[in-house]
């Protein structure tokens, strides 16, 4: 291969890197505004300004694009958790409220369709993973230290008192600000942590 050809194939591949990106970041936006039946491979290719057969090319299919769009996504949110310390419930709830208020509503439109759409399943399944180490992480000082049913037990409530569900709960359905959620949210952890047996 001669240096011309070298530099051809460089170009390409570095426009092809910016092609999927544009991909995935339109999917990103579209995924994150609509229910995912509502998605389609066409629509994702008009919004980033390429051929269908370009995304098609590129993912194949629209379950391999949403995981794409999805660990994209992840590891935006995932930089933002491990700035957490351990031993803060404040700067926690604080936290997940950002998250919640950013994605919270795209992740409940996901959890309603988890059985209707296959390839949610595992992106769900991975979030609540990613979910249940963060409680463990940052509220270890107040488990158990004993790996039995009541530290199980004590960390569900914690899981269950920082999800997005309850963040929908108090948002949504009971219409509060959102300041006065992350308030609703901070009081339960903290009145959670204090009573946990340990």
């Amino acid at each position: 291969m001669n240096l011309a050809t070298g530099y051809r194939l460089g170009k390409r591949a570095v426009t092809r890197d910016q092609t999927r990106q544009r991909i995935i970041d339109a999917a990103e936006r579209l995924f994150t505004g609509h229910w995912y039946d509502e998605v389609s491979l066409k629509s994702v290719a008009d919004e980033a300004g390429v051929a269908l057969q370009t995304v098609v090319n590129h993912f194949g299919t629209k379950g391999a694009l949403l995981a794409a769009a999805a660990a994209e996504m992840s590891s935006g949110v995932n930089r933002k958790r491990d700035e957490v310390m351990a031993g803060d419930p404040e700067g926690a709830v604080r936290m997940i409220v950002d998250e919640y208020e950013e994605l919270g509503d795209v992740i409940c439109r996901f959890i309603a369709l988890e059985g209707k759409v296959e390839e949610l399943g595992p992106l769900l399944e991975g979030g609540r993973e990613v979910h249940r180490a963060w409680v463990e992480r940052v509220f270890a000082s107040c488990l158990p230290a004993s790996h039995g049913p009541v530290r199980r037990r004590s960390t569900a409530m914690l899981i269950a008192a920082t999800d997005v569900l309850t963040w929908k709960v108090l948002r949504r359905e009971q219409r509060l600000s959102r300041r006065d959620t992350e308030l609703a949210m901070r009081t339960t952890v903290i009145a959670l942590t204090g009573t946990l047996e340990r």
